[in-house]
């Protein structure tokens, strides 16, 4: 899809009211969080693909479930480890008298995801409430970044062979501006596939033995059609967000973040195993009105340029090359 440049605006993925996104970063042990913080509150709508997703209070978003807000979404490394992050980020945002008002206190509702980043770094350091606490200030300090900060410290694409033969990746954001309608999309890219551009190329994943191309996973897996019961597709997950200032409720974005999930399908091969947890969230941050199906087609595609900008913004860091410096 081309953004016509007079019809679209780009924008930063700080160019929307009613959030704050911060990275808190451990360029030493190769994990992070990403944080994006809603102190009034904003719906949300989730949609989870993969079959090993490693969320918290995920639930929250269902139709049925009491709550129509949230106050915080995070995107964190250290796979179930990680989850103990979201305390630190209540703890912040209680602090802040940011929640629900009850019993002379304040209750905020977190959701979080984690991508699986163990084996990048070190495996014994994950994201904690300290660095879920530290995320939160960096979102008051309007640190975010793509590329290898927060969530994306650790993340790697192309792990199917092992890491030797990976590419690093990182988290990537895009946004655009039609009129008074804004949408863009975070997304921490940390796939077994490959990566592909807008034309179909490969722009980042498994390396060839010789290291001299990038390799399809479909050589080997096609391979293994002999009744082998491993899984190579475990430990990876690809999360991200959508972000509008449409006004939408939590059943409606949850039909975005579906459409949303075309984007995965477009840029990730393979995508949505029994061992990713590729989940998408879609949260409403204005009042502004807008078509659904307008909004979710657009969803798709900043959701794409944010996938190929978290790869084209990542760097060579433990010991594994980016994109950029193998120069396939």
């Amino acid at each position: 899809m081309k953004l016509d440049s007079e019809i679209f605006r780009e924008i930063s993925i700080k160019d929307f009211e009613n959030i704050k996104i911060g990275n808190a970063t451990d360029c030493v042990n190769g994990t992070g969080v990403t944080v994006l913080i809603c102190e009034k509150g904003a719906p949300c709508g989730v949609d989870v693909r993969g079959g090993g997703p490693a969320s918290r209070e995920t639930t929250l978003l269902l139709p049925a479930s009491y709550s129509q807000v949230i106050h915080a979404l995070v995107l964190g490394g250290g796979s179930a480890y990680g989850l103990d992050a979201a305390g630190g980020v209540m703890k912040f945002l209680e602090e802040k008298k940011i929640g629900y008002e009850i019993a002379g206190g304040y209750v905020p509702l977190v959701v979080q995801s984690d991508i699986f980043d163990l084996t990048c770094g070190n495996f014994h350091v994950r994201p904690d409430q300290a660095m879920g606490y530290a995320a939160c200030v960096g979102a008051y300090e309007n640190n975010y970044q793509d590329g290898n900060y927060g969530c994306g410290t650790g993340a790697t694409v192309g792990k199917y062979k092992g890491m030797e033969f990976c590419t690093k990746s990182g988290i990537g954001s895009y946004a655009i501006k039609c009129g008074d309608l804004k949408i863009g999309a975070v997304v921490c890219v940390n796939a077994v596939g490959n990566i592909f551009d807008e034309n179909g190329k490969c722009i980042a994943g498994m390396i060839n033995d010789s290291a001299t191309a990038f390799q399809s996973p479909e050589e080997i897996l096609f391979g293994k059609l002999d009744g082998k019961k491993e899984n190579g597709m475990a430990g990876n997950t690809t999360i991200g967000a959508v972000l509008t200032n449409a006004k939408f409720d939590k059943s409606r974005l949850s039909k975005i973040a579906s459409m949303s999930q075309n984007a995965y399908a477009k840029s990730i091969w393979p995508v949505h195993t029994s061992g990713d947890g590729d989940t998408i969230y879609a949260l409403s941050l204005g009042e502004v009105e807008a078509n659904i199906d307008l909004v979710g087609i657009l969803a798709q595609e900043v959701m794409e340029r944010a996938i190929r900008n978290a790869i084209y913004s990542s760097k060579s860091e433990f010991g594994i090359k980016c994109a950029g410096d193998l120069n396939f």
